[in-house]
This record gives C-alpha cells, structure tokens and sequence, in this order.
C-alpha cells in the first residue's frame, strides 16, 4: 500500500484499478495480495499461480475496458484516490475492507472535515424527513460533513439540507449509473461543493447486494451513524451492524411504536443505542472523538445489538472437503461457522501468522470463509 499522504503514480494506479477490478479479488484480498508480493504489477504477472493455488479463476479486465472506464471518469470529471493518498478519508482507510480506489465526483473538500451519517427509511413520514433535514443542517453548521447513501426519503433530506455545507453522498453503483435514477441531479447538485463516491466500476448497475457494501463505506466515513426510522428488517439496520463492527458511535432518533417505520430505530434504542432528540445529542456524543485519530477497535466490539430474530436451530457444520493445500486444509479444519481472531488461528493451526495470512487469501478468494469486522474470519 502506499505510505500516508503520498501520490499513488498513474501507472502504478492503473495497475490497481486493473487489479480490484479483477473478479474474484475484494478490498481485504487486494491488501492481502500487495502485502504478500510489493505492488499490484507483481500481483498482476503472478495471477496465474495465484488462481492455482486458490482454484478459482481470476480474469482480469482488458486493458480496453479500463481506458474506457477512465476515459468516461474524465469526461465526467471524476478522478480516483488511491487508499495512503492524503484525499483519501483517514477514517475510511481505518476499517479492514476499505476500498483501495474510491471513484470521486466532486470536490474532495469535505472529506477532510469530521463526518457523521444520517440514514434511515425510503418511504420516510413528512416529520421524519424534517427531522432529518433540519439535523443535517445544524451538524453541518458545527462543522460536520453529512454522510448518506443518496436514497430517497431520509438520504435524500439530509443530503438536500446540507448542499451548500459540501455534503457527501455514496452510491451503490457507478459514477455513470447514479441510482436513484431520479437523483441525478441531486448527485450533480451534490458534486457543487460536496462530493459522491462509488468503489463500483462507471457504468456498473446497482444490484440488491451493492448496497450493503455501500453502507460499509457510509459508516467507515463517519465517526457515529444517526438512524431516523428504520423498520425491523431495513438497510439502515445493516448500517448499523456495521458501524458497530467498525467502532462507530450508534445514534437513533425514537418513534412512535404505532409506526412500523419506528420498530427497528426504537429496538436499537432499548438495546443501548444513543437516544438522539436534536443535534446537540450527536455534538455531545461525538465531541470525545473529534479530536481522536480513528482507529479499529481493540478487540471485537460485544454483540449489545440482535439485529436477527433468534433461531431455534444451530447452524449446521460444513463438511470438510481438502482443497488439496495442507495449511488451508489445517485452516478449515479449526474454523467453524463463528467468527474467530487471526491470533486464535495461530494458536490452533500450529501455523505461523504469514502462513495464516495466506492460506486465508486464498481460501477468501476460493469463497471458502467470510470476513468480518475487525480480521474476524468464519468458515462458510
């Protein structure tokens, strides 16, 4: 990775962005994968024995396809930051899957103040969206930059009230797909003297599962997260889990228990979320971390929040199957289906922590475990 506030050369970022747009290499692998060999270029030439070892085929994109992707990134005027380059947000960076590239269309500005989301429910009620709006507004104000995922209702209010202030918005899609699609100009009233932000190729369509990823980057920005009307099965509740993975401050604003739209907003409450009545609540709970460097938590955060119902039933082991490389194979063999440490890994293994390292790179990139917050691992 690059060395904090450096510039990532042309080169070198196109070796990246040709690299995390590789199918089958996420954010934690890309890491994994520079760390193990010293630059993306070396990644690159030794694809092929890396896609062996994992058995699963890596295809990089042309390079056709990247100067097209880079051609419209122009056009829009829209450029990437590079992850250690002095734009990228130092929150951001601080979470395990932060995106390597972030797309950015906009003035980049506002990433340099401390951030605070506000998300909550699309089909939002006329007071919440005040509500919303006005919050946004008085935050911005104090100095913050309003974070959302440019949805309608509650996104879309916070975002609107904070244009002015440089807002930031993060999208599912592309930079060339703004979904929704009748948020386009919101996005380009946005880009005035805020930005919109997407790790998705341009002209990528937004699918079911692109929004939580988005929500990750919308809590990873922020120093806390405000929830207004959120119901018991919502996207803003996976924001939530997130932040709380992230060691973020989780803020909610209570609701009438007679709208549904309350339910997951009030259960997040009752569960020892901070009860939020105006901005001030946010200033004052957000003041402690301000002036403090965001870091990771220490140690995985306790699991305060049930954001599943309870089930009846344990999960079912997996059967273990060799993958034919012996460290994987001890690897699989110590995992289960709850989440474990990289240092309980060692301990079980026998391994030492590099061996550990990638035996989990390739077993990630083979689609074999899940990563969770804070170099969390279990087995699928």
């Amino acid at each position: 990775m690059t060395s904090p506030g450096s510039v990532l050369p042309d080169e070198e970022k196109l070796d990246w962005l040709r690299l995390i747009r590789c199918d089958g290499i996420g954010p934690v692998s890309f890491k994994g994968l520079l760390e193990s060999h010293g630059s993306a270029r070396a990644v690159i030439e030794a694809l092929p024995e890396i896609a062996r070892r994992s058995g699963r085929a890596l295809k990089l994109p042309s390079e056709a396809s990247l100067q097209r992707e880079l051609q419209a990134m122009a056009a829009l005027g829209a450029r990437f930051v590079a992850m250690g380059e002095a734009d990228y947000p130092v929150s951001l960076a601080a979470i395990d899957s932060a995106p390597p590239l972030l797309a950015a269309w906009g003035s980049l500005a506002p990433l340099s103040r401390p951030m605070v989301a506000i998300v909550g429910a699309r089909n939002a009620s006329a007071l919440g969206r005040r509500f919303a709006a006005a919050m946004a507004s008085e935050l911005a104000n104090a100095g913050f930059t309003v974070v959302s995922g440019l949805a309608r209702g509650i996104d879309e209010a916070a975002h609107s009230a904070t244009i002015g202030n440089g807002t930031v918005a993060v999208v599912g899609g592309g930079l060339g797909n703004i979904y929704p699609p009748q948020h386009l100009q919101l996005a380009r009233d946005i880009g005035q003297a805020g930005c919109v932000l997407s790790e998705m190729p341009f002209d990528w369509v937004a699918t079911a599962r692109d929004f939580p990823k988005r929500n990750r980057i919308v809590s990873g920005l922020s120093l806390g997260v405000v929830i207004i009307e959120a119901a018991a099965r919502s996207g803003s509740l996976i924001t939530a889990r997130l932040a709380l993975e992230q060691g973020r401050e989780l803020m909610a604003v209570p609701g009438s228990p007679l709208d549904p739209r309350n339910e997951g907003s009030n259960k997040l409450l009752r569960e020892g979320a901070v009860l939020v009545r105006h901005a001030g609540d946010v200033l004052e709970a957000l003041a402690p971390l301000v002036e403090r460097p965001v870091a990771p938590p220490r140690r995985p955060v306790q699991p305060r929040f049930n954001f599943e119902p309870p089930s009846s039933e344990a999960p079912p082991t997996p059967p273990f199957a060799s993958t034919g490389d012996p460290d994987q194979n001890r690897l699989i063999a110590v995992l289960g289906p709850s989440p474990v440490a990289m240092d309980e890994l060692v301990r079980a293994s026998g391994l030492d922590a590099r061996r550990v390292q990638l035996a989990l790179l390739e077993l990630d990139m083979s689609g074999r475990i899940e990563r969770h917050g804070n170099g969390m691992v279990s087995l699928l």
